[in-house]
């Protein structure tokens, strides 16, 4: 279908040209058809641009329709493509179906099933991957609403301000982002109190226990990165736990941030201090 993709760095229109949607049968069609993922940045910039696809179109929900025709997965790239695939079929597929793999690819996708306990759904053809997705229900419903799982009064106490070191405090210990709604009331606070403080601000963000889900982390990002280039000096992230680390550092490599996660608030402190002086320096 598409020629054979070597870079390691596509470009946004060749990535476009490989993500399609289907309304009429509900269908998001990845062309990974002779596409290199030969680095995990690679990775993450595809799937960042099919999150943002996704974004676009104001559906959530979607049948996945994966070419992997002549597709190459290095070993160094598996471990992000998996990961970034698991979470976008959590947040977003209806069913996921994939069609003329290598048997390299192939043996890469059942090997990842067995491990991993999800159906590969593999066929050899994509009209017979196209019939299984007809014969899958629609989970669609009229256009979804979420409903807030937190008030106002969860975030007051989570949020402060020390204008002596000019660091704002964000606790997101042992709090779940279960959706956008949920990360679009938190960031709408936090946007509100910096527009009341005039004012740029190092960012000391407890990570401790905090749960992004996968319906969630589109939106995260997305507000994450606008309010980071808006208002703040300098991001420090500590006590994230492994999965929440592995999905900050997998999203920084293709988003072009420093992931700065710390083991401990006070290796985070000193951590803005470096910042600070960076800063002073420029």
């Amino acid at each position: 279908m598409s020629e054979t993709q070597t870079s390691t760095a596509p470009d946004l229109a060749e990535l476009d040209r490989r993500i399609r949607f289907d309304d009429t049968l509900q269908i998001m069609e990845a062309d990974f058809s002779g596409f290199h993922f030969d680095s995990s940045e690679v990775v993450n910039r595809f799937y960042d641009r099919l999150e943002h696809r996704i974004k676009e179109t104001g559906e959530e929900l979607w049948f996945f329709l994966v070419n992997l025709n002549d597709t190459r997965i290095d070993p160094t790239a598996w471990t992000a493509y998996s990961r970034r695939g698991r979470a976008l079929n959590m947040a977003h597929s209806m069913g996921s179906v994939r069609f003329d793999a290598s048997d390299i690819t192939r043996r890469q996708i059942e090997r990842a099933a067995n491990t991993e306990a999800f159906d590969p759904n593999l066929f050899s053809d994509r009209d017979a991957a196209i019939a299984r997705i007809k014969e899958l229900p629609s989970k669609r419903r009229k256009r979804l609403l979420h409903e807030a799982n937190h008030s106002r009064a969860d975030f007051v106490t989570r949020l402060s301000f020390d204008p002596a070191t000019v660091i704002m405090d964000v606790d997101f210990s042992h709090f779940t982002f279960h959706h956008s709604k949920d990360v679009n009331d938190f960031y709408d606070y936090i946007e509100e109190r910096i527009k009341e403080s005039d004012r740029k601000w190092f960012f000391l963000v407890d990570m401790n226990a905090c749960q992004i889900l996968p319906a969630a982390w589109i939106q995260y990002a997305h507000r994450g990165k606008r309010l980071n280039i808006a208002a703040s000096l300098g991001s420090v992230r500590y006590a994230a736990g492994s999965e929440t680390e592995a999905d900050i550092r997998l999203r920084a490599e293709s988003q072009g941030f420093r992931p700065n996660i710390r083991n401990t608030r006070q290796e985070a402190l000193e951590l803005i201090e470096e910042l600070r002086a960076e800063l002073m320096q420029g």
